[in-house]
């Protein structure tokens, strides 16, 4: 077990799919034991965090002999849904260099590399602290991650997310609202007396879509390029025979370092006040919905020299920097005051019917993480 690509076989045979996306979906229980098993039994102080029923992250800590930085390796043990995986998903495989099984990428194979990782670490000493921080919910709402910090903190972070062994030092963040256009409900016999709301709405929803070029057209971050918006539900109407005094639209506004939830509601409500000024009966509301932060690490940062130092050494050259169109925990544990970067396997099939991780980036991304924590705790 102390042999990354045999303890990633053992989390990929274990059902961990997230609930919050699949009702009925094992969670995290039976994976977080077996993870606070692993760590006990390797001498770390291990912790549950569990303010959602069932839904438990764990945090091991190899304590350091004292007057070093603390490190803190953190990786998702949710999965999304097996019942679209070809084959078993819960049968991990090897074939071709290439560990098969739902979640073996996405993220177990970060998981087994940092836990395997700081284990070595631990047997070796060092002076600052090592956190292994196993957290539940990232497929969802990332609730996992927001629990820990709130309890533990490091001065600095990995999260393992695969990043098929590059350095990512930078994501694109997130901002829902929902638009709730008024019409006035009428028989549809009756024009003079009814607003369309459905029809209203599309008003707006043209307009957004030629806001959505805009920003494509004018890149604002040398690595993330620009932000984008889409509009991803909609819903109206009660029957064929009556004009809709409601419709609501859902959208998603990916955001990049320097865009907020603020200056995303000000674009938007700019937006509907250009289509109410064109149609007086146009009316909506706008409501923001769930939020997470763009993310961005300075090159300068220790823990981003650290692990490319390890990197290169392992690998025989730097690794490439990586910005993500995704957003990760990263931004989670920033907010949270611990300088983080990204580095993970490489692989593929992340929510797909086929995934796997090679199985020589596992060992490798165990051994470039293990470098890392002797490096940066001392």
């Amino acid at each position: 077990m102390d042999d990354p690509v045999e303890l990633l076989k053992s989390l990929v045979s274990i059902d961990s799919v997230n609930p919050d996306l699949v009702p009925g979906g094992a969670g995290e229980a039976e994976v977080a034991a077996f993870c606070a098993d692993w760590l006990a039994a390797r001498g770390f102080e291990v912790h549950r965090v569990e303010e959602v029923a069932g839904r438990p992250s764990i945090v091991g800590i190899a304590r350091g002999s004292g007057g070093g930085r603390s490190l803190m390796f953190n990786g998702h043990i949710d999965t999304v849904s097996t019942a679209s995986y070809d084959g078993d998903a819960l049968s991990p495989v090897i074939r071709d260099g290439k560990l098969f099984g739902r979640g073996s990428f996405d993220m177990k194979s970060g998981v087994a590399a940092m836990m395997v990782a700081a284990a070595r670490a631990k047997a070796k000493g060092v002076r600052g602290d090592i956190l292994v921080a196993c957290v539940a919910d990232e497929e969802y709402a990332s609730f996992g991650t927001e629990q820990v910090v709130l309890r533990f903190k490091a001065d600095a972070a990995i999260v393992t997310e695969p990043s098929h062994l590059e350095l990512t030092i930078a994501h694109k963040g997130f901002v829902w609202f929902d638009v709730t256009v008024q019409g006035r409900a009428a028989h549809g016999s009756r024009p003079e007396l009814g607003i369309d709301a459905i029809a209203k709405a599309g008003r707006f929803l043209t307009a957004l879509e030629d806001y959505g070029r805009d920003l494509l057209a004018k890149p604002t971050h040398a690595r993330l390029k620009s932000g984008s918006v889409h509009a991803s539900l909609i819903s109206g109407g009660e029957e064929v025979s009556s004009y809709p005094a409601v419709c609501r639209i859902s959208l998603e506004r990916r955001t990049v370092p320097g865009e907020t939830p603020e200056s995303v509601r000000a674009e938007l409500q700019a937006l509907l006040d250009a289509v109410s000024r064109a149609d007086p009966d146009f009316k909506a509301a706008l409501k923001q919905g769930l939020a997470r932060s763009p993310f961005e690490e300075p090159e300068s940062a220790a823990i981003v020299k650290a692990l490319d130092a390890a990197a290169t050494r392992n690998l025989g050259h730097p690794p490439a920097r990586r910005g993500e169109p995704f957003w990760t925990d990263c931004a989670i544990l920033q907010e949270a005051g611990m300088s983080c970067v990204m580095f993970g396997a490489d692989g593929g099939g992340a929510h797909a019917a086929s995934e796997w991780a090679t199985v020589d980036s596992v060992n490798r991304l165990a051994d470039i993480l293990t470098d890392t924590a002797l490096d940066f705790c001392g």
